[in-house]
């Protein structure tokens, strides 16, 4: 326990705060057993040293805790749990669950057991924590740290201090807004660099560093989470790997099941298995029609989940249409729901059909364009770059 107290203590002290997260103004901290799911690298470590820096200071009755340290190789986490809050530990940060053998039945148990202590905990985005837990179904609050929005990105590069807006905002007030945020930076300046390195955390200007290190977390995906959690034998590992990088390179791509079988050497049954391990660890989204989604059922269309991973997997298939498609889809679905249109576009939380292209794309039939290399729009025609403001 010292040990682990002094760690606690040093990453405090060494570490700086990092960007402000607007997911933390969404949690309700006061719920006594948080999930925090988020792709590799995406900050879910700086997450929870940041608002503890924030929030707790040092505050001894807080703590941090990996659950990758060799201490619980020996240790229960019951009993570790326990053992702090008789000390008077009030609240318990741990990092890395899913590294822990029982971890949902140990939470669980934490949860009922001792009343007087808060957990927040962070998973990786395939971790079954809530609806198919039985464990913690009904008790947890589960939360998506995503990667930087375009307006995050934009306030680190620029030093600004831009607030979010709501769809509603963008829909209404676009002209306005656009207007207030180019009348001090330069948004389409910076919106090809983000849309290669940039939302994820660990952009230094380097972008080959940027490319090495986020294919070294999508492999520890692929080799590690999506296999352990879904008991996946790791000599089919070469065929997911396979199917994600056609769906890459055909993106944004109206699947062909038996084609796409095929091509891997498995049955449809399988291709549609990895395609939701996939979803599941956000490495592509899956866009259905009229509602008709399941893990049986065939999308529509398939894009990456965002096009820094296009950018990594296959910078070939990197071009505008498809990076601009997936830009609104990542921006946007991140807070609203997405459907495909058969025509090609796009409609958002069932009602808001929108056509994305360049700048020259024009709204029809009542809907709204999203137009790349504009910098205000009009009408029902908004710039692109704007949804980007939506968290």
């Amino acid at each position: 326990m010292d040990t682990l107290i002094k760690h606690h203590i040093s990453l405090l002290e060494s570490g700086r705060p990092h960007f402000p997260r607007r997911l933390a103004e969404r949690i309700n901290w006061e719920e006594r057993l948080i999930c925090i799911k988020g792709f590799r690298g995406v900050g879910k470590t700086a997450f929870l040293l940041d608002h503890i820096r924030a929030t707790h200071g040092n505050d001894r009755s807080v703590m941090y805790v990996n659950l990758n340290n060799f201490y619980f190789t020996r240790r229960r986490l019951f009993s570790f749990a326990d053992e702090f809050s008789k000390l008077g530990g009030r609240v318990l940060f741990l990092d890395q669950v899913n590294k822990y053998p029982g971890w949902s039945e140990e939470l669980r148990q934490c949860y009922h057991e001792i009343p007087g202590l808060k957990i927040v905990f962070t998973a990786s985005p395939v971790l079954r924590v809530s609806d198919e837990n039985p464990d913690l179904h009904g008790i947890v609050s589960l939360y998506h740290l995503e990667g930087l929005s375009f307006r995050e990105y934009l306030n680190i590069q620029t030093g600004s201090h831009f607030e979010p807006l709501t769809f509603g905002e963008i829909l209404s007030g676009h002209v306005e807004r656009a207007r207030e945020i180019t009348s001090a930076v330069k948004p389409l300046a910076y919106f090809a660099e983000y849309l290669r390195t940039g939302f994820y955390p660990y952009f230094t200007g380097d972008g080959d560093f940027y490319s090495d290190k986020l294919l070294k977390n999508i492999n520890l995906a692929l080799e590690i989470d999506i296999p352990y959690i879904n008991q996946m034998e790791l000599k089919y590992l070469p065929r997911m790997r396979k199917l994600l990088y056609l769906v890459a390179a055909e993106s944004p791509l109206a699947p062909n099941v038996s084609k796409l079988a095929s091509a891997i050497g498995t049955s449809r049954a399988t291709v549609m298995n990895y395609l939701n391990y996939l979803r599941n660890a956000r490495l592509i989204r899956l866009l259905y029609h009229n509602g008709d989604e399941g893990p049986a059922r065939k999308p529509l269309r398939i894009f990456m989940y965002d096009t820094n991973i296009l950018h990594a997997i296959a910078p070939e298939s990197a071009d505008q249409a498809n990076l601009r498609q997936t830009f609104f889809c990542n921006q946007v679905g991140a807070r609203h729901r997405l459907q495909a249109s058969p025509a090609g576009g796009f409609l958002v939380d069932g009602e808001h059909a929108f056509a994305v292209g360049g700048r020259k794309t024009e709204a029809s039939g009542g809907g709204y364009a999203a137009a790349d290399m504009i910098e205000t729009g009009e009408g029902h025609r908004i710039p692109l770059w704007l949804f980007g403001f939506l968290y």
